[in-house]
């Protein structure tokens, strides 16, 4: 079983939800708990990724599994180099976005070929 820590408060228990019977791992929502500290849409704040890093050594030191969202690759190399079993590296919508910004910059700058003109009847 896996279980969401979103918020402060799910940081302040922490330690209890790690040690909790039947909890195999704990998985840290960046972006609600961001807002939960006052820094709505600031998951890159250091503070907020410091609560991380503080939560996964509360959790590996449970000898639970870690785990995290991160759609910067740099932020989740350091995540797993902290010792976060799994990390989520992408959202659908990111993922659909940046897939739809990549066909339109490869077709950009291709040619428009012209149709034949139909003579009139």
């Amino acid at each position: 079983v896996l279980v969401q820590v979103e918020s402060a408060a799910g940081l302040t228990h922490l330690q209890a939800i790690a040690s909790t019977e039947g909890v195999d791992g704990v998985f840290f929502g960046p972006a609600d708990l961001a807002a939960s500290m006052g820094l709505l849409g600031r998951t890159a704040d250091q503070r907020v990724q410091d609560a991380i890093a503080q939560g996964i050594k509360t959790v590996r030191g449970a000898a639970k599994a870690a785990g995290v969202l991160s759609t910067d690759p740099a932020v989740a190399r350091k995540y797993l180099a902290l010792g976060a079993r799994f990390v989520a590296v992408g959202v659908d919508t990111t993922l659909l976005v940046r897939a739809a910004n990549d066909l339109r910059a490869a077709f950009k700058d291709a040619a428009i070929v012209s149709q034949p003109s139909v003579p009139d009847k």
